[in-house]
């Protein structure tokens, strides 16, 4: 049998109302429960503050007001993702999101990519996967991290 390999890459999916959205795992770090979090004066509106994760300083954004989303209660599913941004393993940044659901597999045939030159939400989506009859909008950490270093 000479069957191609498909390309599969594993794909964290969060959530924030009924909106679904996959973080490649190759950048999740940690993931972690609620904690207090050291506001920071000055900042970005989107920037909640820090937090002292195992002596480590980790700033804290939120991605709903990243994303101009309405404020929502934190629950029991809200949870801080520790993103590693590439080339420097000492750099993460952590980011607050409603719900991890679960971690899936996608190939590329599953992921229609698309392009924006937008300055909304859509430019910081690298494509749409489809998983199990629902849509996942797959984020583009690399372009989201960019846009906070320029701001």
């Amino acid at each position: 049998m000479d069957e191609m390999m498909l390309d599969t890459k594993q794909y964290i999916i969060i959530k924030f109302d009924s909106e679904q959205y996959g973080i490649s795992i190759s950048y999740i770090d940690n993931i972690v429960r609620l904690q207090p979090i050291t506001r920071v004066p000055h900042t970005q509106h989107y920037f909640l503050g820090i937090i002292n994760l195992r002596g480590e300083i980790i700033p804290v954004m939120s991605m709903r007001k990243k994303f101009e989303l309405p404020d929502k209660e934190n629950t029991n599913q809200t949870r801080i993702l520790i993103l590693k941004l590439e080339g420097n393993n000492n750099n993460k940044i952590g980011v607050l999101v409603d719900e991890v659901k679960e971690v899936v597999t996608l190939t590329d045939d599953n992921i229609e990519k698309i392009s924006s030159d937008s300055a909304d939400i859509k430019a910081y989506l690298s494509g749409v996967g489809k998983y199990n009859g629902t849509l996942i909008s797959m984020l583009n950490i690399g372009a989201l991290i960019a846009d906070i270093d320029n701001e």
